[in-house]
């Protein structure tokens, strides 16, 4: 009997027969568990036997979890939500999958959370997909040599500890040093690029993540942008995915042959928050009380990154971890960690802070392992012995505070070292062009600044980067052919200097 008959006004009989007739419908297995134990931001499961490693698992008040640790009758689950949302005796479902963040185009100019939600109140994201947090490195043939330079617009970097792209390069120093500032700056100079950059703050105060937003968004950079913010008020499962959902998210783009920055604000914070959920799941302790795996952990994140074949996209990932450090101890267990995954560090001394030295940037301390190679032509040549004449003037300065009669020669060299380290300084959020920082420093190593007072020196830097950026805007075009500055053009940048010494007047020595 058809279903035109039961619409006819069929007896019951018949509309039995209908039923016993159609297809039944396919049967659904849910495994349903129960929540014995509740910590903060943890949660003992059990009734779930069959849930695997890294599996999410969905409490009734809608609360995700994620399986960490497998034990006998027993689940270790990492709450990615509230802990007061969830209760002892509530139900915990299965769901089959493994954490997965959104991405796509349409993450861009967003502030996402871990799980790729808005926390921007711009409303709901529609993404391209959802990738599992968690990924396999590149292989080693799918990886190429580094061999392009990250310009980051700070003049120690870019010439004394150059990044390439596809680099991972650990920004590292105590407290109130100035790390976040060089990173938001390093992100503000893509502007004239069509880099993407990704900021992800873990453990990071709210005032402090909108300090950056804010900054990025005034810089012109907040549309080729993804900000993902696990501050110290959320739950701390979400600070612990953090770093890796950036890394899908950058994956994503690098994919497509797009190269992107990525700076994770910081790792300390997030070896904190796994220790935390170590120590509550009854992991055993090591070193500082961190477990045995947080090497892992931070080294299968930051072998995300590289420079990838054409085969593997062509597009290159390039990481600024940020790790802080306590009364300038590197020796500690997550610094060294750290240190020995990356592949170079740019160390933020307080002791050049107190000297009113910005950025702060110890050379001494500081090194590029593989930045090197991929440094432009220009800059090596200009700044070669920069760090070689730093580290002399550091040594005779500390030798000259005992009040040693120095000299003719040695008092030389300690103007020339002041007024070098001088040209060094950067005001924040002021990236600076490639021949506007090779102007200076033309000038810096030429003696120009010799026996300048510290306002005159940073006046005569504002003068010059304003005539290079108006006359000499063919030799800035012979940088980005990444091309040497020959005799010629050095000439030219020497003269100009001069040229703007005698415009502001008082020569003081300087052009000998």
């Amino acid at each position: 009997m058809s279903s035109d008959t039961i619409k006819q006004g069929a007896g019951p009989e018949a509309l039995l027969k209908v039923l016993l007739d159609s297809p039944a419908p396919s049967p659904t297995l849910s495994e349903i568990g129960q929540v014995a134990e509740l910590a903060d931001g943890i949660a003992i499961v059990t009734g779930l036997e069959r849930a695997l490693s890294d599996e999410v698992l969905r409490f009734e008040r809608g609360v995700q979890g994620i399986v960490l640790d497998l034990e006998p009758g027993r689940l270790d689950v990492v709450l990615l939500g509230p802990s007061d949302r969830v209760a002892v005796g509530s139900s915990v479902l299965r769901t089959r999958s493994v954490v997965s963040t959104k991405v796509g185009p349409a993450l861009l100019g967003r502030v996402v959370d871990a799980l790729g939600e808005p926390q921007d109140g711009k409303g709901a994201i529609k993404a391209e997909a959802s990738r599992p947090v968690e990924a396999e490195a590149p292989k080693i043939l799918d990886r190429q040599a580094i061999t392009r330079p990250l310009a980051t617009g700070i003049k120690t970097v870019d010439a004394a500890v150059p990044i390439g792209l596809g680099q991972r390069q650990l920004v590292i120093g105590d407290r109130q040093t100035g790390k976040t500032s060089l990173a938001v700056d390093a992100i503000l100079n893509q502007k004239s690029t069509d880099i993407i950059c990704i900021y992800c703050a873990i453990g990071q105060r709210g005032d402090a993540v909108a300090k950056v937003i804010g900054a990025i968004r005034e810089g012109g950079m907040m549309a080729r942008s993804v900000i993902i913010s696990a501050s110290d008020e959320d739950a701390t499962g979400l600070a612990y995915i953090a770093p890796y959902a950036a890394l899908t998210i950058s994956e994503y783009f690098s994919g497509q042959g797009r190269d992107v920055l990525v700076v994770l604000d910081d790792l300390t914070h997030h070896a904190r928050s796994y220790r935390e959920l170590s120590l509550l799941l009854r992991r055993p302790p090591g070193r500082e009380a961190f477990p045995g795996d947080i090497f892992h952990i931070h080294a299968r994140l930051l072998e995300r990154a590289g420079q990838f074949t054409e085969s593997a996209g062509g597009g290159s990932i390039t990481v600024l971890p940020v790790v802080e450090t306590q009364a300038e101890n590197l020796s500690a267990y997550i610094p060294t960690n750290l240190i020995s995954i990356t592949d170079g560090q740019i160390y933020l001394s307080p002791r050049l802070v107190r000297k009113n030295q910005f950025p702060a940037v110890d050379l001494g301390v500081s090194v590029s392992r593989v930045g090197g190679k991929a440094q432009s032509k220009a800059f090596r040549s200009v700044a070669g012995n920069l760090r070689v004449t730093l580290s002399q003037f550091e040594e005779l300065e500390d030798f000259a505070r005992f009040g040693t009669r120095l000299d003719d020669a040695t008092r030389a060299r300690l103007t020339r070292g002041a007024a070098v380290r001088a040209s060094l300084r950067q005001t924040e959020r002021d990236p600076t062009p490639a021949i506007e920082q090779l102007t200076v420093l033309v000038a810096a190593m030429d003696g120009q600044f010799d026996g300048l007072s510290e306002a005159d020196t940073l006046a005569t830097m504002v003068s010059l980067r304003t005539a290079a950026a108006r006359d000499l805007e063919d030799i800035a075009e012979l940088i980005r052919r990444n091309e040497p500055f020959d005799d010629n053009v050095r000439a030219r940048v020497v003269a100009l200097g001069k040229q703007v010494r005698e415009t502001m007047g008082g020569q003081n020595g300087a052009d000998a």
